[in-house]
């Protein structure tokens, strides 16, 4: 990734940038042939993975929240693999104990902070982070890393800056800043797994396909966690949530996971595995 300008985030720190993202998304919500061909276009989409022809989407955010072909995505057969739960490319991984975990280079953020939660950082201390970006042109599906069961959630309220290059690399504590809403797993072999979702400019919605009463982005000012009194079994690869417009995926896990060697910026597909469990 090159070094992006900072005079983008510069100026929208002067837009009112919760409200622009529900007007945009109000803007994708109208049907229109030509502004789904004309963003399928401009980002490059690969309409031979969708699940249907371009001609089923009726608008951007339709395009923009497509499926893909039942089967497209194999998953590593390995049950000690944490794999992927979307399409995207790395930024960047660690271990929670070697500190503060890295947004990018001189810019760091707290665990504490990033899930809302006093003491997470000791509650993850033998685990390990990675973070994973999706571009426009990615598949904007997100589905579960692990075997186990949903015990809750967290929603954080928050900004929404872009979580692309420019904003990584010029807002502070990013991904502890904008808005997110964290999915807690509990996993047999990985112990406790998050599953962080950001949003950011454009990205002010999120939906989550185990509870349909979750709404972010709603202009409330309170960190709602959320505990199930009869958590929800899930399997890996199966769908969790959806951005509606790309955003962040932070994966915390709280048995150590060794991490492959990703170049920054190399694609990852749902399904592969990012690493094994550590011995």
């Amino acid at each position: 990734m090159s070094e992006p300008s900072p005079l983008s985030i510069h100026a929208l720190r002067l837009v009112p940038r919760k409200g622009l993202s529900r007007t945009v998304r109000r803007l994708v919500q109208v049907r229109s042939d030509m502004a789904v061909r004309r963003f399928a276009a401009r980002f490059n989409l690969d309409m031979s993975e969708a699940e249907h022809p371009i001609e089923h989407y009726k608008s951007i955010l339709e395009l923009f929240t497509r499926r893909l072909k039942p089967g497209l995505r194999p998953v590593d057969p390995d049950p000690r693999a944490f794999i992927s739960p979307v399409d995207g490319a790395f930024l960047v991984c660690g271990h929670v104990a070697d500190g503060p975990l890295v947004q990018a280079k001189g810019r760091t953020y707290s665990l504490d902070a990033l899930l809302a939660e006093p003491g997470a950082t000791e509650t993850f201390r033998k685990g390990s982070c990675i973070t994973i970006y999706l571009s426009p042109r990615d598949y904007h599906r997100i589905h579960s890393p692990v075997d186990g069961r949903i015990t809750g959630y967290t929603y954080v309220p928050g900004d929404l800056f872009p979580v692309n290059p420019a904003g990584v690399a010029h807002v502070d504590a990013l991904f502890a800043t904008n808005e997110r809403l964290c999915t807690h797993i509990e996993s047999e072999t990985f112990g406790r797994v998050e599953v962080v979702k950001v949003g950011a400019t454009n990205v002010g919605h999120i939906k989550v396909a185990y509870d349909d009463s979750v709404a972010t982005n709603t202009g409330g000012k309170r960190v709602e966690h959320k505990a199930y009194d009869a958590p929800i079994d899930v399997a890996r690869a199966d769908e969790v949530g959806v951005f509606e417009m790309g955003s962040t995926v932070v994966l915390v896990t709280e048995k150590r996971v060794d991490f492959k060697a990703f170049v920054q910026g190399q694609a990852i597909k749902l399904g592969e595995s990012l690493g094994p469990l550590s011995d």
